[in-house]
Parts: C-alpha cells; sequence; structure tokens
C-alpha cells in the first residue's frame, strides 16, 4: 500500500431547504389559513479518527466531499427531509489545517475523535411561522442558509514513543524489526525503507511504540534523498535514536556522519534537533575492539554530544535487551 501522509480536500456541506407558502384549502373551510411547512437543515460534514488506518491513500483521487441538501418545506405544515450527514475517516495523529489561512483547527491524536468541520445550512422558515393577529394571510418565508465550503488539509504524523534516526544502511530498521513487531523490509542497499513503519516492542511486560523512517543523507534539507520529507513524523517522538553505523560499506567516516545528520536535524527543525536523544553505535560486531574504542574516544572528544551513547550489533542482537530497557526507563522520567 503507498504510504500518503499529506493531501488537500474540499468539504461542502449541504444547503437548508427553503421554507413554503401555502394556505389551506379544504371543502367547507374557505379560509384555512397559512400551513407552509419549514425546510430542512442541510446536511454536515465531519472528519473522525480510526485506528484501523494508517495512511490518507482513501484521499488519493476522491478530493470533494459534498453533504446532502436540506429538502424545501411542504404544505400542510410538513417540514423538509435533513440532509443526510458525511463522516471522513482519518488515521489517528491527523492534523487538520485551514488550507487558506495556515491555522491548525484540530489534531486528533486518539480513537474515535470527531470534529465538524463544515456545518450544513440552516433551514427556511415557512409561511406559518409568520402568522399572527394582524397577519391572518401572511405570503412571507425564508430561504435556506447556504452550506459552509472550505478547502482543508489533512497532514498524517504517527504518534509513536521513539523514532529511529540516521544515515542510510546505519541498521535501523534491522534494529526495529528485531526489537519489535513490525516488518520492515532489510537490505544492504540505501533507501531500503521508503516509508515510515510502525512497531510495537514489549518489555518487561511493558510496551512503547517505535518508529522507523527513512535514512537522512547530507544535503536532506535541500532536498536531497528521502528522509527529510519524514522528518515530520518525529515530531511527536519523546524520544530520538540516532543510529550510527560503525562500518559503512561507503567506507565514509562515521563520526563525519553524525554531524551530517545532526547538521539536517537542525536546518529542519531547531525543536526536533533539541529533543531528547540516545546516540546508537551500531554494527560491532563487525570491528575491532581497539577500533570501537578509538571512535568512542573520538566523539567523547569531538563531538559535543551530551546524550548518552550505546554500542549495539542490530544484526547479532547484541546491547538490545539492555537498550530497551533503558528507553522504557527514560519514557517513565
Amino acid at each position: 500500500m503507498k504510504f500518503i501522509d499529506q493531501t488537500v480536500i474540499q468539504v461542502i456541506a449541504g444547503n437548508g431547504g427553503n421554507g413554503c407558502v401555502n394556505f389551506r384549502r379544504e371543502k367547507y373551510i374557505p379560509k384555512g389559513g397559512p400551513d407552509g411547512g419549514d425546510g430542512g437543515d442541510g446536511g454536515n460534514i465531519w472528519i473522525e479518527s480510526n485506528n484501523n488506518l494508517n495512511t490518507l491513500i482513501d484521499f488519493r483521487f476522491k478530493k470533494i466531499f459534498q453533504a446532502e441538501h436540506g429538502m424545501n418545506g411542504l404544505k400542510r405544515n410538513c417540514s423538509g427531509k435533513k440532509g443526510s450527514d458525511i463522516t471522513i475517516h482519518v488515521p489517528i495523529g491527523t492534523k487538520i489545517i485551514n488550507y487558506q489561512t495556515r491555522e491548525i483547527i484540530d489534531d486528533l491524536i486518539k480513537d474515535k475523535q470527531k470534529i465538524l468541520i463544515a456545518k450544513g445550512g440552516w433551514h427556511g422558515l415557512g409561511n406559518t411561522r409568520f402568522k399572527s393577529s394582524i397577519n391572518r394571510t401572511p405570503r412571507q418565508r425564508t430561504l435556506g442558509l447556504i452550506g459552509e465550503n472550505r478547502y482543508i488539509q489533512l497532514e498524517l504524523l504517527l504518534i509513536a514513543d521513539v523514532g529511529t534516526l540516521g544515515m542510510p544502511n546505519a541498521g535501523k530498521s534491522t534494529l526495529v524489526k528485531n526489537i519489535s513487531s513490525a516488518k520492515t523490509k532489510t537490505s544492504d542497499y540505501p533507501f531500503t525503507t521508503l516509508n515510515p513503519i510502525l512497531g510495537s516492542v514489549e518489555i518487561e511486560h511493558k510496551r512503547f511504540v517505535i518508529a522507523d523512517i527513512p535514512g537522512i543523507i547530507q544535503g536532506a534539507s535541500k532536498g536531497k534523498g528521502l528522509g527529510i520529507n519524514f522528518l515530520k513524523h518525529l515530531e511527536r517522538c519523546k524520544i530520538l535514536l540516532h543510529i550510527v553505523d560503525l562500518c559503512p560499506i561507503d567506507y565514509s567516516n562515521p563520526i563525519e556522519n553524525i554531524k551530517a545528520v545532526l547538521h539536517e536535524l537542525k536546518q529542519y527543525s531547531v525543536k526536533l534537533y533539541n529533543k531528547p536523544k540516545l546516540l546508537i553505535l551500531n554494527k560491532i560486531d563487525l570491528i575491532t575492539t581497539s577500533k570501537i574504542n578509538q571512535y568512542v574516544k573520538e566523539i567523547k572528544n569531538n563531538l559535543n554530544i551530551k546524550e548518552p551513547y550505546y554500542l549495539i550489533s542490530s544484526l547479532q542482537k547484541i546491547g538490545t535487551k539492555k537498550l530497551c530497557s533503558d528507553i522504557l526507563y527514560y519514557l517513565k522520567k
């Protein structure tokens, strides 16, 4: 299934039905008086979050949602039928934005959360409503009001406790796959992960959700690669795992890779850059102990990184259990 996390739709609420002008015409009742009924209200449009959805792909081709108009009033004081409402279902984590003003209307972060997004027009009044002691044969009525018509931007931000961050092939997907229920694709070529994936990690009878997003490369903030398009999915995360490949297949310097990722993150969002991070030095099974110690020494001496670091192997599951336990501890704090 294609992952779509942003779209613009048009929502058109129903118009209210017009009031009716009518007078009773019955045998032996020559002056029956007014009996024109009111119109029906126009249908509303609602947006509701649904736990069974994880992408906005349903809006790829259907962009216009229109509720039913209210029916006009009828004789014999019969009101017109109300227009049917429409409920649009979106994934949990969908942010609703007014496309014209850029105002955030609501943020649906719970299941079954519902919001009225376009209100139907109010019904018109029939001539019965205008009857009085001095106006026995009213010919007035009112027209139904037009329903709201607006353009809405839907933006999906995944809800996860922990997010992964790093260069392509750093081992992010392998780590997420081995510690959680996520069925991520892993391989030895860049950008194996094309879309964000969520996984649930259960440890010590507790659970947290981890998000795997595509890797970031140097120049990502200027449009290179894929990762910058999905960094917004880390905004809701409480902790970020900065995963570093200690044995890159392109023979790049792991220390320079750390600097590049942090630079791109800061260029994208200072708020995201300042989130709590854990530095994960991955693939320790592929290099010698002396090389590992050299990298750790360089990180301490050359990088102003205050967050804790972990030495792990995602593939061999070395150090991953302690990492998960510590993540749980940090989440509690």
